[in-house]
């Protein structure tokens, strides 16, 4: 049985969560989640038993293998995914379909190729008058660093600009919460790093609830405040692991090392190649 996730390193021996001491509200509340699906006639099991919690401006991170569940989990959270059992309450509410409030980033970008910056900056934006949408783009454009590019298209654009271009639409509409699938896998390595950066800022700044679906280890250390680490599938949560290191986080810290090691111990992963 998986258990709610806690708000501290605890070693692997250990079974008893301890209390939180997080004192913001809950924002998300996943009870008892499992997902099947019938498959070639046989009824497969891709999550079982999902029990989390994630509070108030929170920057969790969903991590484990590839097929494990993390995007299958995002989005049961979403909204788009019925559970097969068990329940998602944001806010206390029951989740039962995708909500305007709450916004995916997606593994493939997602900006609209026939829009210009500007245009995929405001297309969430038609119901403001005039002027608050046009403050708006430009207060967008500006904090993702695209000030010049207003008039050009995706295709004028590189991936890290392009990247940036979404993440700032997903934040123009105002969501309060924001999800994100893998969304700088696609990525060169330098333009990830670089994405990471202005993500944490852009959180720092927002004060948004992220959920972040990722299977880089690194990624994960360098991003959450929590890392929720998945089983193979079936998707279990089969460790919850605290980062408690201050932003920005030097990679070669001592303790920022012994936490990414942890994870790859945690997964399975061999130290050396």
């Amino acid at each position: 049985m998986s258990s709610v996730a806690t708000a501290r390193l605890l070693p692997a021996e250990e079974t008893t969560p301890a209390p939180c001491a997080d004192t913001r509200p809950v924002k998300l509340r996943v009870t008892g989640v499992s997902v099947s699906f019938r498959m070639e006639g046989v009824q497969r099991t891709v999550l079982e038993g999902i029990n989390l919690e994630c509070r108030e401006g929170e920057f969790i991170c969903l991590l484990g293998p590839s097929g494990c569940g993390k995007s299958t989990l995002l989005n049961v959270i979403g909204g788009f995914l019925t559970p097969t059992q068990g329940q998602v309450l944001i806010d206390g509410q029951p989740v039962t379909g995708p909500d305007p409030r709450r916004i995916f980033v997606f593994q493939e970008r997602g900006v609209f190729p026939w829009l210009t910056v500007e245009g995929n900056i405001g297309f969430g934006l038609q119901h403001l008058p005039a002027e608050q949408r046009r403050q708006r783009i430009a207060h967008y454009v500006e904090m993702v660093g695209l000030r010049g590019f207003e008039r050009a298209y995706p295709s004028e654009l590189s991936g890290g600009m392009k990247q940036r271009l979404e993440v700032a639409r997903a934040l123009a509409v105002n969501p309060d919460m924001l999800y994100l699938d893998e969304s700088f896998g696609a990525l060169d390595y330098i333009t990830r790093h670089t994405m990471r950066r202005e993500l944490l800022r852009l959180w720092t700044t927002e004060k948004k609830t992220i959920l972040f679906v990722t299977h880089d280890i690194d990624e994960s250390v360098q991003l959450a405040d929590r890392v929720v680490v998945m089983s193979a599938r079936p998707g279990r949560i089969q460790r919850v692991v605290d980062i408690d290191l201050p932003h920005p986080r030097d990679i070669s810290a001592p303790r920022y090392l012994q936490y990414r090691d942890e994870l790859l111990d945690e997964l399975g992963v061999a130290h050396k190649v």
